[in-house]
């Protein structure tokens, strides 16, 4: 089973409805609650989406998007390891540098984000959900 490592972005999609990219992101973890694909996300995730759903949803709401949302993904680990190596690496921008290496501690197979030029230093190939899709 293929283990996608998502970008925040392509969470807030599917949690806020995001058009024109909501649909892509339905599919996405549609095929994640067919187990046909795994889903992770790094836990910082969960704090940023909290944040940017509390714009247009209420307190109960954003809690139960993410509770849903926890049901279709793994939380990746975010270590000592991942930070060092974040901090040490040459990614323009730190929370990317955080995504790219709690991706490769969980062993994911893509990073999937609308923001590929973010990851142009991966090792992890990095791609929309549209082209996942279109696999």
């Amino acid at each position: 089973m293929k283990r996608l490592f998502l970008d925040t972005n392509i969470v807030i999609d599917l949690l806020d409805k995001r058009e024109p990219f909501y649909e892509d992101a339905v599919r996405l973890f549609s095929k994640a609650y067919r187990q046909e694909l795994q889903l992770v996300v790094a836990p910082i995730t969960y704090a940023t989406a909290s944040y940017l759903l509390q714009k247009s949803h209420t307190p109960e709401e954003v809690h139960n998007l993410l509770a849903n949302f926890r049901q279709l993904s793994r939380v990746a680990t975010i270590d000592e390891r991942v930070i060092d190596d974040a901090i040490a690496s040459s990614f323009r921008d730190f929370e990317d540098a955080v995504q790219y290496y709690a991706a490769l501690k969980a062993k994911a197979d893509f990073i999937i984000t609308r923001n590929g030029k973010d990851f142009e230093l991966s090792k992890i190939p990095v791609m929309t959900a549209t082209e996942y899709l279109a696999l």
